[in-house]
């Protein structure tokens, strides 16, 4: 058993509290802040997203706040997908890169207003390269971290719950699009999004007091429809074929290589960072890219912390990034970022644990 040594670098969530009652049994760490990751039943937690409702405290996807006359501009350079038609109440998935078309994190842009937009971040300090840009360039914008935390409702009852509280208007949300509310009195902001296939949505809490208030709130309109605790799927997740930036990626991963190239758009102002080298990346195609992995092992495997290779032929590939038993499929499964010259249908090895551990490349996703 181990425990949580108290620090001003490492900062628990509004639903820190909420989450404790609920028994959580572990957390991660997310943008300097702690993540409940297991509730002590794996599996339950699985079905509970596939078959009905799941609640999750994701306050670690903290938001970037561009405010001012420049915000749109800002986030333009930061983003190479054109957000020159982003509508108000809209918000887009965003592959951010660096100088060297490196992917750095993988947000969703939300505009709020002409010179108001949030980026809804992964795990690495984007405030500090976004304040950096906007001060190198002169431009008009202040940078910051607001009073905001989601929390999200996903699986197939989510939508239920979520208009059970806040209106059947949310039915009518497109994905990625979200509305300015208010639950109880509390302050939110209401999206259709959330890190899984199972449909959702995140509730953007902007009263950081309120948390546990929050929680029990749509705990309570969750009852019926047999609501409990969990988090960001690793099963539900690899089946569906979502990336997880920081861990299937690397410090030289670019959009193309991790199935994102459809968010880059080429046409995009010259001064968009990364845009030039993306560019040439793909007129020359990436040397990497993503594909399923299915092994033979029967019983469930332990990839460990670290990413493990692959071998064809005895030689190294590519790199299995994560591998999880499938509840639904009764398989070994992972993603391989490997070698353009291995296709879907070769047969290759993972080493892991020491251990070779035959399989067969795949499309994603899964299921």
């Amino acid at each position: 058993m181990f425990g949580i040594t108290p620090s001003a670098r490492l900062r628990p969530s509004p639903y820190f509290e909420a989450t404790l009652a609920e028994g959580v049994t572990a957390f991660t760490t997310y943008n300097h802040m702690l993540m409940p990751t297991a509730f002590g039943d794996p599996e339950a937690e699985y079905w509970r997203l596939i078959n009905g409702v799941s609640q999750w405290d994701v306050a670690v996807e903290r938001q970037v706040q561009l405010k001012g006359p420049d915000a749109g501009r800002l986030a333009q350079i930061l983003a190479p997908r054109d957000l020159s038609r982003q509508q108000v109440g809209q918000g887009k998935y965003v592959p951010l890169c660096d100088h060297q078309g490196v992917l750095i994190n993988d947000p969703i842009c939300l505009k709020l207003a002409d010179d108001l937009y949030w980026l809804s971040i992964a795990d690495s300090n984007i405030w500090f390269w976004a304040g950096a840009i906007a001060a190198e360039r002169g431009l008009d914008v202040e940078v910051s971290e607001p009073d905001v935390s989601p929390m999200a409702l996903q699986g197939p009852k989510a939508e239920d719950v979520v208009a059970g509280v806040c209106g059947d208007w949310v039915r009518t949300l497109k994905y990625f699009w979200f509305r300015e509310t208010h639950v109880d009195g509390i302050p939110v902001v209401v999206q259709r999004s959330g890190w899984s296939k199972q449909g959702g949505f995140e509730i953007y809490l902007r009263d950081g007091t309120q948390g546990t208030r929050l929680w029990q709130i749509f705990k309570e309109a969750g009852r019926p429809y047999g609501i409990g605790p969990g988090g960001p799927n690793w099963c539900e997740r690899v089946e569906s074929g979502l990336v997880s930036y920081g861990g299937d990626t690397d410090r030289s991963t670019n959009p193309y290589e991790v199935r994102m190239g459809k968010y880059v758009d080429l046409g995009v102002p010259d001064d968009t960072l990364g845009i030039q080298a993306l560019r040439r990346i793909a007129a020359e195609g990436p040397r990497r890219h993503t594909l399923g992995i299915v092994l033979d092992a029967g019983d469930p495997v332990k990839p460990g912390f670290l990413w493990n290779p692959i071998f064809q032929g005895g030689r190294k590939v590519g790199d299995l990034t994560n591998c999880i038993f499938s509840y639904r499929m009764k398989k070994n499964i992972g993603f391989a970022l490997i070698e353009r010259g291995c296709a879907v249908g070769a047969r290759v090895e993972a080493r892991i644990g020491g251990i070779m551990q035959p399989g067969t490349l795949v499309e994603l996703p899964f299921i």
